[in-house]
């Protein structure tokens, strides 16, 4: 059985997040003023998202920014990160949210994941993975090099 939560951000498991993002610096970065939330099943986070205010701050403060989303290993393909996030989705839209945007790569199981959730495509950032990261990020066998900007409007 699953449960949802929200806790503070310094609470938030690192070896979690750095499984959807390889860089720690970052992760620490957005961690700051975020709002962060888990599932948890037996007692353990299965699953850890972090939302926070949009880099673009000529959006309005109706609009969040979906930052980080991962799931134990463990626990992986058992639905815990679709629940995760239809209970976010739920919470900030309970909030006064209109609209939640994030980044991902432009091909791989993570953006069918935000597609069947109903998130959109609506833009893209070349060179993205190429200029934001140390090290290349494969998945597949591929590079990812450009990021797609997804919307889902509640």
């Amino acid at each position: 059985m699953l449960s949802f939560r929200q806790i503070e951000p310094q609470n938030a498991p690192m070896h979690l997040l750095l499984e959807a993002d390889p860089s720690e610096a970052k992760v620490t970065k957005y961690l700051k003023s975020a709002r962060c939330y888990v599932a948890v099943s037996d007692e353990e986070v299965a699953g850890v998202c972090v939302l926070n205010a949009l880099d673009d701050r000529n959006k309005d403060d109706k609009t969040i920014e979906l930052f980080n989303i991962a799931v134990s290993p463990d626990r992986q393909g058992q639905g815990v990160g679709k629940a995760l996030l239809q209970f976010v989705i739920k919470a900030e839209k309970r909030r006064g949210i209109s609209c939640i945007e994030l980044g991902t790569g432009t091909f791989g199981y993570q953006l069918a994941f935000y597609q069947r959730l109903g998130f959109r495509v609506d833009s893209v950032v070349k060179n993205f993975f190429l200029d934001n990261y140390d090290e290349p990020i494969y998945e597949m066998g591929i590079q990812h090099k450009d990021m797609l900007r997804l919307v889902l409007h509640l």
